[in-house]
């Protein structure tokens, strides 16, 4: 059997029931082959970045392991985003699920499908805050660590994050 590989997935969804699907979308990526969870992090309401005239988020991170290499896990979960019917028609527009690799134990990756560590991964609260709920000290990347860079983009932008569902 290869090597599990610790990885970091952010999950989004905005469009239909997008509780619900985060909540399949974890029990799906749980059966996925070569894949298991080892932390789910809480589920946020959260307000869209970038194009802002759109539906709230629910947004959550894991911590898995796998024995995928980073593009095999890449395809495998671009396949979940179908199956659960994403299309990719406007750039940060409304999904029904969103699914982005944040970092591959520590890997970098810059190639046309897949950079990383994620390269704005950093930069927003919906995915370093639920990170640091599960695992405070991750590194990210040569940015810092997770509960830092969320302590940071909190204050810098309190209102991105709106609250935890219980």
């Amino acid at each position: 059997m290869s090597k599990k590989i610790r990885a970091v997935v952010a999950l989004g969804a905005n469009l239909g029931k997008p509780r619900q699907q985060i909540e399949k979308a974890l029990s799906a990526i749980n059966h996925l082959e070569g894949v298991r969870l080892k932390a789910i992090s809480p589920l946020f309401q959260t307000k869209a970045v970038g194009l802002t005239d759109q539906p709230d988020f629910i947004n959550a991170v894991v911590l898995l392991h796998t024995i995928l290499n980073p593009q095999q896990l890449l395809q495998t979960l671009q396949k979940l985003e179908l199956d659960f019917g994403r299309e990719r028609a406007i750039r940060f527009g409304p999904r029904t699920l969103d699914l982005d690799i944040i970092d591959y134990d520590g890997l970098v990756v810059n190639d046309q499908n897949l950079i990383l560590p994620h390269p704005r991964a950093h930069e927003r609260a919906f995915v370093m805050e639920p990170l640091a709920r599960i695992v405070p000290d991750y590194q990210v990347g040569k940015h810092g660590k997770a509960a830092e860079l969320a302590v940071t983009l909190l204050r810098q932008k309190p209102d991105e994050m709106v609250t935890i569902l219980a």
